[in-house]
């Protein structure tokens, strides 16, 4: 009889143990870190959502408004604008530069330009898309100055920043700074430092040439790059696109660099190619079969066609 009491004593015993709030406590409780091994819990990477989910559209980047009105800097009323400083670079009856930011390369000596040519500030070269815009200039304020306006080209980013009291810079080719001189002149004019000038926009007008379109010499089946130039009107372009053989669809063309225009959507291209033109005015010109079949890097490809 003593021995069943003992047992079932330590049964009670036992029992009570295992719904003890102490033993609960020890099973819940957790160790605290030691001093220095605390770290941040690292929350799990949400999952992105599937099936319906669109991103939000990007706003489109875009140089000019697509309104059509020009700027008053471009084609005003007619005035002239003050506050521009002229200098000139590279010989003294020379074309400027043969290289260039715009790439126009040696053909700025040669006839449309005839090295009547300008390496503009940034406001004029606007990152290259200014390339090909036409302005008058003339000055009054040396006495070797004519006072008559001449026609120049954008065709190169002038180095350095503005001069004092400047809200814009013509860096000219020798053979137009002289331009403005009176008759005999020209090298009393280039040797009078930096000139004040007034310029004004004007269209430009390259009579009996129509646009070219010259090939970059790393162009490719899967990469084309074109140079465009001799645009008359605005003379410079503010999108250019690309129509595919056989596609009826125009591709958007990224602008490289200076005048140059350039397509690269990771397939191969289908030749021939049409252009698509829009001045800065936003004026359309479509220039059907522009490039060739069998087109070539570092060939010049003349069109038939030119703004009105």
């Amino acid at each position: 009889m003593a021995k069943l009491w003992t047992l079932l004593l330590a049964a009670v015993v036992v029992l009570s143990l295992l719904v003890s709030p102490i033993a609960c406590t020890r099973k819940l409780n957790k160790p605290k870190p030691k001093p220095g091994s605390y770290r941040r819990p690292v929350k799990p990477k949400p999952k992105p959502v599937t099936g319906s989910y669109k991103p939000a559209p990007v706003a489109a980047r875009r140089n000019h408004t697509a309104t059509p009105t020009p700027s008053p800097t471009v084609y005003g009323p007619g005035g002239w604008l003050s506050g521009a400083g002229a200098t000139y670079y590279g010989a003294t009856n020379g074309d400027g530069s043969d290289g260039g930011a715009c790439g126009y390369q040696t053909a700025v000596g040669k006839k449309p330009f005839d090295s009547m040519i300008a390496a503009g500030s940034t406001p004029l070269y606007r990152g290259g898309e200014g390339c090909g815009a036409c302005y008058e200039v003339k000055c009054t304020t040396n006495a070797a100055c004519s006072g008559q306006p001449v026609t120049i080209v954008i065709t190169d980013q002038s180095p350095g920043g503005l001069f004092p009291g400047e809200v814009e810079h013509f860096d000219m080719s020798g053979t137009a700074m002289g331009a403005m001189a009176r008759p005999g002149m020209a090298d009393k004019l280039r040797a009078g430092g930096v000139l004040r000038i007034l310029y004004r926009r004007v269209p430009c007008k390259y009579t009996g040439v129509n646009i070219a379109f010259k090939v970059d010499q790393g162009a490719n089946p899967y990469y084309f790059d074109v140079l465009i130039e001799f645009e008359d009107d605005d003379g410079d372009l503010s999108a250019v696109d690309l129509m595919e053989a056989g596609s009826g669809v125009w591709t958007p063309m990224a602008h490289n660099w200076g005048a140059t225009w350039r397509l690269n959507n990771g397939r191969k291209l289908k030749a021939p190619f049409g252009l698509r033109l829009t001045s800065d005015s936003r004026r359309v010109l479509v220039a059907n079969n522009a490039i060739p079949a069998a087109w070539k890097p570092g060939k010049t490809y003349r069109s038939l066609v030119n703004y009105p």
